[in-house]
């Protein structure tokens, strides 16, 4: 499990990065959006990357690597929005990343603790079922939103955003790291 701690930070480190040059260049204007509209904008990146693996090519952009990369820093940006809710006000740089830095430290922690459990299974896998799995949660957290919140029995939005953020950092160690096995 050591080496899946180690590839998990090398993720972090990508994704933390071009979130951070994203914020130099936009500011935090993603505040503005409610946490469905950024439901939606991983169900576009989801949708794109099952395209392009049933299509077998991308007429657009580089492939799903960046979209495996937005769908983590989409569901972080809606975990920091179901906590702090929308506003029109900017967060300053600081306070964001100390807030992307918490959730991303927090998924960490469920995936190894699932990991623990499950003994690497998702190592078996394929990127494509991480696919379907996103998306599969993104039909449940629409359903929630659309229930205004409120479940029976099932955890919430958080821990559907959580396991996205997951299932995205497997594919990406898989497409990272796949030749170093």
């Amino acid at each position: 499990m050591e080496k899946t701690n180690q590839q998990y930070d090398r993720v972090i480190e990508i994704c933390r990065n071009l979130f951070n040059q994203k914020m130099t260049d936009y500011g935090t204007a993603w505040r503005i959006l409610r946490p469905q509209s950024l439901t939606d904008q991983i169900y576009i990146k989801a949708q794109r990357i099952r395209s392009i693996e049933e299509k077998g090519v991308s007429k657009v952009g580089e492939g799903i690597k960046p979209e495996f990369i937005g769908i983590i820093n989409y569901c972080i940006m809606g975990l920091v929005q179901l906590e702090l809710g929308p506003s029109d006000e900017e967060l300053p740089g600081e306070q964001t990343l100390e807030l992307y830095d918490k959730y991303f430290l927090l998924a960490k922690k469920l995936m190894m603790d699932k990991n623990h459990d499950y003994g690497e299974a998702w190592r078996n896998m394929r990127i494509s079922s991480y696919t379907d799995l996103i998306l599969m949660k993104i039909k449940r957290t629409k359903q929630i939103e659309d229930n205004r919140g409120k479940t029976l029995v099932s955890e919430g939005i958080d821990a559907n955003y959580m396991d996205m953020i997951n299932y995205a950092v497997f594919a990406m160690i898989k497409i990272e790291f796949e030749n170093e096995d």
